[in-house]
């Protein structure tokens, strides 16, 4: 697949991205969102189907992988921020963005922020951003993290994160390569996923509407055993009335598990709104 990897220098550290352009103009576009601790690898198997076909942006987000090193200090709202500012860079109008898990919260930020940007929205094994869904004891435990990390044992850490994420060996293969990205620098490891989960706390504690304006197509595993995901989703489904996809057998990386029902979601999704244009 043809993607360019390109940089975007912030004053907390600079941004890797790739993207990937088609012989036609007008072509959808497809903003790939990775989810905490993961990297643009997670969708090596959507990049590989979609490369070609439709515009792509796929990101290593601020303090992931390559996006290091990272100054830490910035909330959900300032990586919305930078986000929009590359895709203005890379000249997308019309984003369809597809956020797997910490993608999702991103992808409902930037609605907050650009609510008449995103042309569609979908996403998989995320969450909502609203503060009903959540009750006071699981937002105090998203605040409080880092800790948790740091002294877990890391064969164990390693082994519950690629396994505990994906039902597929494939899936559960590929996560673990991402988290080897930080094998050796655990404190690393550990503020990156603490950072995370509590500028999603600070999000939510927010109490913002976070109202999607888009098309939206909800996806979780059946089998996805993080946190209260499921349950999220199920509520988020009836509170909003948004269309949600149960995918069978596959866990919280649910594109990794499987990949063809997914692209296949996303084609049908994107194909939707291109026929709906005037």
């Amino acid at each position: 697949m043809n993607m360019t990897e390109k940089t975007y220098i912030t004053d907390k550290g600079t941004i890797h991205y790739w993207t990937c352009e088609t012989p036609e103009k007008d072509k959808p576009e497809l903003v790939f969102l990775p989810g905490l601790t993961a990297d643009h690898r997670l969708y090596e198997k959507q990049l590989e189907h979609f490369a070609g076909k439709y515009r792509i942006f796929v990101w290593d987000a601020p303090g992931h992988a390559s996006s290091y090193p990272f100054e830490m200090t910035f909330n959900l709202e300032d990586k919305a921020k930078w986000l929009d500012e590359i895709l203005e860079l890379e000249n997308f109008k019309e984003p369809v963005f597809i956020g797997q898990s910490m993608g999702g919260y991103l992808s409902q930020a930037y609605a907050q922020l650009f609510p008449d940007k995103m042309k569609g929205f979908i996403s998989i094994d995320s969450a909502p951003l609203g503060k009903g869904y959540y009750r006071a004891w699981e937002l105090w435990v998203l605040f409080r993290m880092e800790p948790v990390y740091l002294k877990y044992p890391w064969k164990l850490l390693l082994k519950q994160g690629s396994d505990g994420v994906a039902t597929s060996d494939y899936g559960r293969s590929l996560m673990r390569s991402m988290m080897m990205t930080y094998d050796g620098d655990q404190p690393r490891y550990a503020l990156l996923a603490g950072q995370g989960y509590r500028i999603v706390a600070e999000a939510i504690s927010a109490d913002l509407p976070y109202e999607l304006k888009c098309p939206t197509q909800l996806i979780c595993g059946t089998k996805d055993q993080a946190g209260y995901c499921k349950r999220y989703n199920k509520a988020w489904h009836k509170k909003t009335g948004l269309p949600i996809t149960w995918i069978e057998g596959a866990g919280h990386n649910s594109n990794t598990d499987a990949p063809d029902e997914i692209n296949k979601l996303i084609s049908d999704f994107v194909e939707k709104l291109d026929a709906s244009k005037p």
